[in-house]
């Protein structure tokens, strides 16, 4: 057995390709992100021991927007270090225009589970939470099957 050390990258297609551009390196310096390559087709940030790349799609798709209950993707979570972290983040984004779906608010998915849900130009979700100490790692009681989370919880 291995033990992994975070989520190395995640690549984002996007069709509005400069919208997203502008969206993403306004947000991630934000969450303490630094951009590193920023080119016509792709950028790219790294920090908090992850990156995230945006890259355009191709012209054919330059129409379509984010479906979250299609194969593939359904959102995206940063982890924040505190609740008052997620209020600013959501404050930051709501300055930004941004649409966020629900929160700042509680969830029950972990013990002092905090968070709020957003969306990029393409609609693509996001979310940033809190969770304190080792979440769902404390203790030892595992989540129920019976009791699946609603994520597709509409606000």
């Amino acid at each position: 057995m291995i033990r992994i050390n975070g989520m190395a990258h995640v690549i984002l297609t996007v069709s509005r390709f400069d919208e997203a551009r502008a969206f993403y390196c306004e947000l991630l310096p934000f969450l303490g992100m630094h951009k590193v390559y920023d080119g016509n087709n792709f950028v790219y940030h790294v920090g908090g021991r992850t990156a995230l790349g945006i890259q355009r799609s191709a012209p054919e798709w330059e129409d379509e927007r984010f479906v979250r209950n299609r194969v593939g993707l359904h959102h995206l979570c940063f982890r924040a270090r505190s609740r008052g972290d997620v209020d600013e983040a959501a404050a930051k984004l709501r300055g930004m225009g941004a649409r966020i779906d629900r929160g700042p608010m509680e969830g029950d998915w972990a013990p002092g589970y905090y968070f709020f849900v957003f969306e990029d130009p393409d609609g693509i979700r996001l979310e940033i939470n809190h969770v304190p100490g080792r979440g769902l790692l404390e203790g030892d009681t595992p989540l129920s099957p019976s009791d699946d989370p609603d994520w597709d919880q509409d606000p």
